[in-house]
C-alpha cells in the first residue's frame, strides 16, 4: 500500500507532467508587447537570416503587439567586442530585451577573458534593466568529417557554449538557449546518407536560410514560442463549430451536397522562410512552429478541397478531416494568407535593410577621416550623432509599414466535397 507521503510524490509527478505537456502561451513567450529587441552577435547575425526569422515568427504568431526588433551584429566580433560596445550600440536604441550570440569567434581563444567578457554584457543589461536571452553558437559543419563533433572546432564550441550556460544561470537564472546541441543533432542525422551533405547551407561556419532558420525556431523553442496559430473543429453533422482557438469563425453552412462554408479570421499568422525547404527532411520545423489546424468531423466518405478566398489550397480525404490536419504548409504555398506573409517578409527585410545599411554600418560603423582634412573626432562624432538622429528619424515609418501588413483580415473557407 503506498503511504500518503508516496501518493503525494505520485501526485505531483502527475502534475509536472501534465504542465510540462500544456502548449505554450503568450505569457509564457520571452518577448512581450511593447518590446524593443536588440539581437547582438558576430557575422552569422549581421546576415539577417535568423535574426529576421525570429522577427517574422514573433510579429506574425502576436500582429497585434507592437513589437521592434534591431540587429547589431558585427562580422569578426566575439564576447570582448559586444563587451567594449555595448553603450555605442545597444543604448542608443533603449531596449526592453536582447539576444547574445557569441562563441564562435571566440572559440579556441581565451576561455577566461571570454567569461569575463559575457560578465561585463550581463552587467551593462542588468544596469539598463535589459533582459537578456543567452544563445550558444551553433555547431559547425564541415563535410569531410564523419561525425560533426569529431572535429576540434566543435569540441572547443562546446566548452565555449557551456560557458554561455553558465554566464546566464549566474545572473539571476537569465534565459539560456542552447543553439549547439540541437543544430550538431540534425548534422549527424543527416551524415549517414551523405557525408558530404551540408544541411545547414552556406559554408563550414556561415549556414544559409536552412541552417539559420534552424537556428531560428532553435531560439525561439528556447523563448516559449506558441506553435498554435489558429484552431477550428466543425461537426458537419451538427452543423455547428465545436472549438475555435486563436480565432473568430462565422456565418457557418453546411449544404445537402456536403460543400461547408465559413468565414475565419486568425488572430496570428504562420511563417517558415521560403529558401529553407531543405532543411525539412532532416527536422519538421515548418510543422512543429506553425500548429494550423483544421478537423471536421461528419463527413461523408470521400475527398474534400480547401479553398481560401476561392483559391484552392489543400486537398484532404474525410478520414484526413476527421483525424486534424495542419494547413500551415498549404496556406503558406498560395492564397490570401501566403500573399499577407509576403508582404510581412518585405516589410520586414525592407526596415532590416534601412537600418543595417544607413544606420549601423552607414553611420555608427562608419570610420576614417584622412589626417590631411585636420577635422577633429569631436566635429566628427557631433556630425555622426547629428546624421544618426537623422536617419532614426525614418524608423517609425518602416516599423509602421510592417505593422500595416500585420492587420488581420477574415477570409471565407469553402470545404467542397470532389
Amino acid at each position: 500500500m503506498l503511504t500518503w507521503i508516496n501518493c503525494l510524490k505520485c501526485a505531483v509527478t502527475a502534475l509536472s507532467l501534465l504542465f510540462a505537456a500544456l502548449p505554450s502561451t503568450a505569457a509564457d513567450f520571452f518577448f512581450k508587447d511593447g518590446d524593443t529587441v536588440v539581437m547582438m552577435g558576430d557575422s552569422i547575425t549581421e546576415q539577417h537570416m535568423h535574426s529576421s526569422y525570429v522577427e517574422a515568427w514573433s510579429l506574425t504568431r502576436f500582429p497585434a503587439w507592437d513589437m521592434k526588433f534591431l540587429n547589431v551584429g558585427i562580422g569578426g566580433d566575439g564576447a570582448p567586442g559586444g563587451n567594449n560596445r555595448f553603450k555605442r550600440d545597444v543604448l542608443p536604441y533603449a531596449p526592453t530585451a536582447i539576444t547574445v550570440n557569441f562563441g564562435m569567434n571566440d572559440a579556441g581563444g581565451d576561455y577566461k577573458h571570454f567569461m569575463t567578457c559575457l560578465q561585463g554584457i550581463a552587467d551593462q543589461a542588468k544596469g539598463a534593466n535589459i533582459r537578456v536571452a543567452w544563445c550558444s553558437p551553433q555547431a559547425c559543419e564541415n563535410p569531410e568529417d564523419k561525425m560533426a563533433m569529431a572535429t576540434a572546432g566543435n569540441r572547443n564550441l562546446e566548452k565555449f557554449s557551456e560557458g554561455v550556460k553558465q554566464t546566464a544561470a549566474a545572473n539571476g537564472n537569465a534565459l539560456f538557449i542552447d543553439q549547439f546541441h540541437p543544430y550538431i543533432a540534425v548534422i549527424d542525422k543527416a551524415r549517414p546518407e551523405n557525408p558530404k551533405n551540408r544541411v545547414g547551407g552556406g559554408d563550414q561556419v556561415h549556414p544559409g536560410p536552412p541552417g539559420q532558420t534552424l537556428m531560428a525556431a532553435t531560439i525561439l523553442k528556447g523563448m516559449n514560442f506558441p506553435a498554435l496559430v489558429a484552431s477550428v473543429e466543425i461537426d458537419a453533422a451538427s452543423r455547428k463549430v465545436a472549438q475555435n482557438l486563436n480565432c473568430a469563425v462565422e456565418g457557418l453552412t453546411v449544404n445537402a451536397d456536403g460543400k461547408i462554408e465559413f468565414r475565419q479570421k486568425d488572430k496570428a499568422l504562420p511563417f517558415f522562410p521560403e529558401g529553407a525547404k531543405s532543411i525539412l527532411k532532416w527536422v519538421p520545423i515548418l510543422e512543429e512552429m506553425n500548429d494550423y489546424r483544421m478537423k471536421v468531423t461528419g463527413l461523408k466518405e470521400g475527398r474534400y478541397e480547401v479553398r481560401l478566398g476561392g483559391v484552392k489550397v489543400a486537398e484532404y480525404s474525410a478520414a484526413e478531416f476527421a483525424a486534424g490536419v495542419n494547413l500551415a504548409p498549404a496556406v503558406l504555398t498560395i492564397g490570401p494568407i501566403a500573399d499577407q506573409v509576403k508582404a510581412v517578409w518585405a516589410a520586414i527585410r525592407a526596415k532590416n535593410s534601412y537600418f543595417h545599411d544607413k544606420i549601423f554600418r552607414g553611420v555608427m560603423l562608419a570610420g576614417g577621416v584622412p589626417e590631411f582634412m585636420e577635422i577633429t573626432h569631436e566635429t566628427v562624432e557631433a556630425k555622426r550623432q547629428a546624421v544618426f538622429k537623422e536617419r532614426m528619424g525614418r524608423m517609425p515609418e518602416l516599423f509602421d509599414s510592417i505593422r500595416k501588413t500585420l492587420i488581420m483580415q477574415s477570409h471565407q473557407v469553402e470545404i467542397v466535397p470532389i
